[in-house]
């Protein structure tokens, strides 16, 4: 039998609307993206880590020509020309202690806006949780409608654990994604936790991807040498 070739590659996201796996745990969230509008032309799209933010931001920001910046890289100097389009702000959370990036975001979102263009916020939880201290910032994203991706439900799980693998060049044994949906934490954080770890020992050890291995990193026994795959 060909044995799978792990090479050390890094991980290559696809961020395309082909590759996102919709399912009912984020169908919502998938509608409110591909709406033609949203109500003042503004949204927060909140999920755990791994959920799909960017990948759905990316999507969003393709097919209105718009642009995608992280919170934490905010310049104030940027803001004409990033409002001069629809403009997508990641992990709006991460700046709650940076008020200069909190007055920064607030002049982009009331410019933008002006302009006619749509905004888009993301963050790990509900808008009511990010508590940014800048009091007019935090009642302008309260104040956007919000949709959040729920906890994976088998198939996203199973889709996502797929593009992981996918991301880095990796064929898996046709039962390991099964093995996985069924006994991992139901987190997308430990998915990618456990493709990555996959990968790792695969490499090291130059060996396939196989159900046993799987067991083996699950039950985090990765000193111990795996025979019967």
């Amino acid at each position: 039998m060909a044995r799978q070739l792990s090479f050390d590659l890094p991980a290559m996201t696809a961020l395309g609307r082909e590759d996102f796996f919709v399912s009912p745990a984020n169908a919502l969230a998938v509608a409110m993206i591909s709406a033609s509008s949203w109500p003042g032309n503004k949204l927060v799209l909140s999920g755990p880590a791994g959920a799909g933010k960017t990948h759905l931001a990316h999507v969003w920001a393709a097919e209105t020509s718009g642009q995608v910046v992280q919170a934490t890289g905010l310049r104030h100097d940027d803001v004409p020309a990033l409002a001069r389009s629809p403009i997508a702000i990641e992990d709006v959370p991460k700046i709650a202690d940076d008020i200069d990036k909190q007055k920064t975001l607030f002049h982009l979102h009331n410019l933008a806006l002006a302009e006619g263009h749509a905004v888009l916020m993301t963050g790990r939880l509900a808008p009511k949780f990010w508590e940014l201290p800048l009091a007019d910032l935090q009642s302008r994203v309260e104040g956007a409608h919000h949709v959040a991706l729920d906890p994976p439900d088998d198939a996203l799980l199973g889709a996502v654990l797929a593009k992981l693998f996918v991301d880095r060049q990796l064929n898996p044994g046709p039962d390991v994604i099964a093995y996985l949906v069924k006994h991992m934490t139901r987190r997308f954080e430990t998915a990618a936790e456990v493709v990555t770890r996959l990968d790792q020992i695969a490499l090291a050890e130059k060996r396939e991807i196989t159900r046993a291995l799987a067991i083996r990193v699950l039950n985090k026994d990765v000193n111990e040498p795996v025979s019967g795959d």
